[in-house]
C-alpha cells in the first residue's frame, strides 16, 4: 500500500489556499502509482529596498530604491545616501543632535553641493571642532602683569600692523593670525617697551610664512620698521615666539568664523566690507580680548546689520550657525559700535581711513548705530 503525506499547497499555489494535496513519498510508491503532476513553483519577487541600519534602533530604516531619482542613468547627487552622510547622521543621533527645522534655518551650503572644495559633508563638523578649539588657544588678560606695556601701546602697535598689512597687500588670514600670535605670546612672556614692536614684526613674519604664497622677506620688514631692528633680532624673536607657542599656529582665529557667518548672513559686498570694518576695529582694542573669536565675529556681523538697518537684525539661520542669540551679542556689539562712533576723531585712524575708501564701499562713513544698540539693550533688560 502506498504511503501519502499532506503537503501544504501555499508554497506551490497562491498564499490563500489551505488545501493539502496527496503526494507520493519518494522510494515508497508501489506499482502503478500515478506520477503527481509537476507544478511550476512561483518564486516571490524580492522587494527592491535598501536597508540602512542604525546603532540605536533594532528596526531597519528602509529607503525605497524607486524613490531615488535618476538623471541619465545615474542617481541624483542630492538624493543618494552616501556612506559619509549615513555616518554623520548616526553620529548626530548618538550625540543627541537634533536637526534644525527647515523652515527656520536655511541650508547655506546647498549651492555648494557639487563643489568638492566646499566639503559640504564635513563643514558643520569642522566648525563644531573650531568652537571647541578656540577656547584652548585664547590669550589671557595680560596687561595687568606686563610692567612696561599698556593698552594704549598695544593699540599703537595694532594701528601700525594694520597699515603694514595693507601696504604689503597681504591676505586677510595673515592679519588675524598676526594678532593671535602677538596676544598669545604676550600672555606667557614678559616684554619690555622697546621689544613690543619687535614682537609685532616677528609675529607678522611668522603669519606670512604660514598663510602667504609669496611671503615678504626679512629685509622687507627691516625697511618697513625704519631699520629699528636687525636681521638677527627679528629672527631671534621669531624663534623665541615659536618655542613659547610650541609651534602651534593652527588655531581658529576670528577670520575663520567671519567667513562662515558672512555666508549665513547672505550678505552683499557692502555688508561684507562693513563686517570686516568692525572686525578690524575689534583688533585695535585690547578690551575685545575678553571675548572668544567666534563671539567677536558674530558681534561684528550683528553690529554691521544694525548699522545698515537690515531687517531682521538677527535671523534663525545666523543664530544656528553662530551659536549666539541676539541678546548674547548686544554687549560686544555695543563696544564695536562705540569704537565706530569715535573712530573719525581718534589719532589711530588707519582702520577708519582704510574703510573710508570707495574701493571698500566707504562703509566707515555710515552713521554709527549707537542709538539703536542702546534701545535694544534697554529693551533686553526689561
Amino acid at each position: 500500500m502506498q504511503k501519502q503525506v499532506a503537503v501544504p499547497t501555499d508554497r506551490i499555489a497562491g498564499k490563500g489556499s489551505t488545501k493539502a494535496t496527496a503526494a507520493p513519498v519518494a522510494g515508497v510508491a508501489g506499482k502503478g502509482a500515478a506520477k503527481a503532476p509537476k507544478s511550476a513553483a512561483v518564486k516571490p519577487e524580492p522587494e527592491n529596498v535598501i536597508e540602512i541600519s542604525t546603532d540605536s534602533d533594532e528596526s531597519a530604516t528602509q529607503v525605497s530604491a524607486s524613490s531615488v531619482s535618476f538623471r541619465g542613468g545615474k542617481p541624483s547627487r542630492k538624493e543618494v545616501h552616501t556612506l559619509t552622510s549615513v555616518l554623520t547622521a548616526r553620529s548626530k543621533i548618538a550625540c543627541g543632535v537634533i536637526e534644525r527645522p527647515k523652515e527656520l534655518a536655511l541650508n547655506i551650503d546647498a549651492s555648494d553641493a557639487d563643489d568638492q572644495l566646499a566639503v559640504v559633508d564635513y563643514v558643520e563638523d569642522i566648525y563644531i571642532f573650531y568652537k571647541h578649539a578656540e577656547n584652548s588657544n585664547r590669550p589671557r588678560d595680560y596687561i595687568h602683569w606686563q610692567a612696561e606695556i599698556s593698552m594704549k601701546m598695544r593699540s599703537i602697535l595694532a594701528d601700525w600692523i594694520i597699515e603694514v598689512h595693507h601696504r604689503f597687500e597681504l591676505m586677510p588670514e595673515t592679519l588675524y593670525l598676526t594678532f593671535c600670535i602677538i596676544d598669545r605670546y604676550l600672555s606667557i612672556e614678559t616684554v619690555t617697551k622697546g621689544e613690543l614692536q619687535l614682537v609685532g614684526v616677528s609675529a607678522m613674519l611668522i603669519a606670512c610664512k604660514y598663510e602667504e604664497i609669496w611671503a615678504p622677506e626679512v629685509n622687507d620688514f627691516i625697511c618697513i620698521s625704519d631699520r629699528a631692528y636687525t636681521r638677527e633680532q627679528i629672527l631671534g624673536m621669531e624663534k623665541g615666539i615659536l618655542n613659547k607657542l610650541e609651534w602651534n599656529l593652527t588655531v581658529p582665529t576670528c577670520y575663520v568664523f567671519l567667513v562662515r557667518f558672512l555666508k549665513a548672513s547672505a550678505c552683499d559686498k557692502e555688508m561684507e566690507h562693513m563686517v570686516f570694518f568692525f572686525a578690524e576695529l575689534g583688533l585695535m582694542q585690547y578690551s575685545m580680548i575678553m571675548y572668544c573669536p567666534s563671539m567677536v565675529a558674530a558681534s561684528a556681523v550683528y553690529a554691521a546689520r544694525c548699522t545698515l538697518r537690515k531687517s531682521p537684525l538677527w535671523t534663525e539661520t545666523l543664530k544656528h550657525h553662530t551659536g549666539f542669540s541676539e541678546q548674547q551679542l548686544l554687549d560686544a556689539a555695543q563696544i564695536l559700535v562705540k569704537f565706530h562712533s569715535v573712530a573719525h576723531e581718534s589719532k589711530l585712524r588707519v582702520v577708519y581711513k582704510k574703510y573710508s575708501n570707495e574701493e571698500l564701499g566707504a562703509v566707515a562713513l555710515h552713521p554709527p548705530a549707537t542709538r539703536l544698540i542702546e534701545d535694544l539693550l534697554k529693551a533686553s533688560k526689561k
